[in-house]
């Protein structure tokens, strides 16, 4: 059923709705649609229409809808719903019926579409940074290995001065850096939360909007309803990221189909990304990279279509509006395709050393070091840029390069040259004069190198980030924490509970949501208890919960805490992490006294671990 069926008499033609539905294409926000309804139905119990039972009955059911969504994306295609929300929405009544009904309940799909986007881009743009970097790490690998290596550089497609592959992969890791930062600042612009905007005019419930958008993990809420469902700019700048980065990628193309030729025989790409002739037999196409060079066009029309599409909408939404993810998703899946396949051309490239060393000598591409020459003999840089481009026509004549020619010879050009200029004419001499920032020499390149490897390895580019709790993680924490006592995993902990103990608490954030929590509550004996773990439904088993205990137990070190221990149905994950099993009778007695509120104290199953910090670090210190 459409959620907008009451003021129409009579059904849509069904070629209308094939027109105007969007689910094709959409389902991809599943995710984020469910994430946004879970943090809508707290902010509608915030202002009471839903009672406390109501809205962990409705999060219960939206995150085991979102386990199945996980598990399988495709199911949502099998559908008639009109869009990802009805969808959702559709799915909810069927889990706890009329309650979900009450879910919409100030809410347009103008501000629920804007805000799935904007959790899509954020996360999106997360992975596409982490896609970057891969590809930034293989190419500072690959210069590091061809420091040695002399390349021929061009202007105007003809060889001018020597350089070294290395300085040539490095010029491209410049490029792509200007990509990450303009990423990352985009990332930053969108980090604002439109939930709670309506249709245009904002919500009739008087809701703290701030303390939303902080449960979805954004900075802050927009400040301007109108403004927020009209809002694409986010769109647009990813796609103007992604072409500008997509225009790299196809000038780094370009010059490794031409390295590849078998005119240059710089370099031989492996078998795993070229391809044969149907005809020929002999032919190894560069076809991985003439798709990249191809499909930067691809990129661009999106970016085109998405700008005519908003340059002339009057504000708020419009159906026009609809065109914004096809072409978004499509360009950005584009964009990170081709950062992996670039990646992909250079494992087990072969760099013809001898081959490009030649072609680094050939085309006089000293001259400029036999013009600075005569100018450090004191002759003009004009007189000396002339007198140098009489001498090479003299070489090409005789059919040499410029230190072939003999003293004699060079002396007819100028009486000031000596037989100290042939030192200054080998490669060798060429790369090293170009010695200061930014240039050629050996010293100057080694030095890029590792600048640009500390670089990436000052990123954190793992995707999950543990930090202490805010008081801004309340209704998060609230959730995950009830989630897993409904399921008799974790002791249930009250919102009063949980603020007075917010600074015992740590979170996970996998790109910028969080997704697991943890707290340390330290006994007078000075041991440490790991509770209230858990971690969102859909995360599980992709490194939050491990990152969380990692950063507890380091916190219990730094407190000089002997020992750390666990109560848990699951310790085979603690036992992983160096726990040991322990006996119950060895723990605080208020440990035992919590036990009193669990609902399974007279059928208890669960496994007593201990960590003992002490023996850690005498571990460490014997192995070391």
């Amino acid at each position: 059923m459409a959620l907008w069926g009451g003021r129409f008499t009579q059904a849509a033609d069904t070629r209308f709705k094939q027109f105007n539905d969007s689910l094709r294409f959409d389902y991809r926000l599943a995710e984020q649609d469910i994430v946004g309804s879970i943090a809508w139905s707290k902010a509608l119990h915030s202002v009471n229409v839903l009672t406390e039972e109501e809205q962990q009955k409705l999060e219960l059911a939206l995150n085991e809808l979102k386990l199945e969504v996980m598990e399988d994306p495709e199911q949502i295609l099998q559908s008639d719903a009109e869009d990802i929300h009805s969808w959702v929405e559709q799915q909810l009544i069927g889990k706890v019926g009329d309650l979900g009904k009450k879910l919409h309940t100030g809410r347009s799909r103008n501000d629920q579409v804007a805000t799935d986007l904007k959790l899509w881009c954020r996360q999106q743009g997360n992975q596409l940074l982490i896609a970057l970097d891969k590809l930034q790490t293989k190419m500072v690998s690959v210069a590091e290995q061809h420091q040695g290596t002399v390349l021929p550089g061009y202007t105007h497609l003809q060889r001018a001065q020597p350089v070294t592959f290395a300085h040539w992969c490095l010029a491209y890791v410049e490029m792509l850096e200007r990509d990450y930062s303009r990423l990352s600042d985009a990332i930053k612009r969108l980090d604002t939360c439109p939930l709670g905007s309506g249709a245009l005019a904002g919500t009739a419930y008087p809701m703290d909007r701030e303390q939303l958008a902080h449960s979805l993990g954004f900075r802050r809420a927009t400040r301007n309803s109108l403004d927020s469902v009209s809002d694409r700019d986010h769109v647009m700048e990813l796609m103007s990221i992604a072409s500008l980065s997509m225009l790299h990628l196809s000038r780094l193309a370009e010059d490794m189909i031409f390295y590849n030729s078998g005119e240059s025989n710089f370099i031989e790409l492996a078998d795993t990304v070229t391809s044969g002739s149907s005809l020929m037999p002999q032919k190894k196409n560069p076809d991985a990279l003439e798709l990249i060079r191809g499909k930067c066009g691809r990129v661009y029309g999106s970016l085109a279509g998405m700008m005519m599409t908003v340059k002339a909408l009057p504000l708020a939404y419009n159906k026009d509006m609809q065109e914004d993810k096809e072409g978004l998703f499509d360009a950005l899946d584009t964009w990170n395709d081709c950062m992996e396949m670039a990646g992909l051309c250079f494992e087990g490239i072969k760099v013809n050393g001898e081959r490009t060393l030649e072609a680094a000598k050939q085309g006089y591409a000293n001259s400029t070091e036999l013009a600075d020459y005569l100018v450090a003999k004191g002759i003009p840089f004009r007189e000396a840029h002339h007198i140098v481009g009489v001498a090479v026509v003299a070489a090409i004549a005789k059919g040499c390069a410029l230190e072939e020619l003999s003293i004699e010879e060079l002396k007819q050009f100028s009486d000031v040259i000596e037989h100290d200029v042939y030192e200054i004419l080998t490669i060798d001499s060429c790369l090293e004069k170009r010695s200061a920032l930014g240039g050629v020499s050996p010293q100057q390149v080694a030095h890029a190198v590792e600048q640009a490897q500390q670089r990436l390895e000052q990123r954190d580019t793992s995707g999950v980030k543990v930090r202490a709790a805010r008081l801004t993680d309340i209704d998060t924490l609230e959730g995950m924490v009830a989630y897993w006592a409904g399921l008799g995993e974790n002791l249930p902990r009250s919102r009063s509970e949980l603020i007075r103990d917010i600074g015992s608490f740590a979170v996970a954030e996998h790109l910028g949501e969080v997704t697991g929590c943890a707290s340390l509550y330290v006994y007078d004996s000075g041991l440490a208890e790991i509770r209230s773990l858990g971690v969102e439904a859909g995360w599980q088993g992709q490194g939050q919960g491990t990152a969380v205990v990692q950063h507890l137990v380091e916190r219990a070190r730094q407190m000089a805490i002997k020992k750390v221990f666990v109560l848990t149905r699951t310790p085979e994950f603690f036992m992983k992490h160096h726990f040991i099993p322990t006996s119950k009778m060895l723990l605080p007695e208020k440990v035992l006294k919590d036990c009193e509120q669990c609902p399974r104290q007279h059928a208890c199953d669960e496994v007593a671990l201990e960590l003992n910090l002490n023996e850690q670090i005498i571990a460490t210190v014997n192995v070391a």
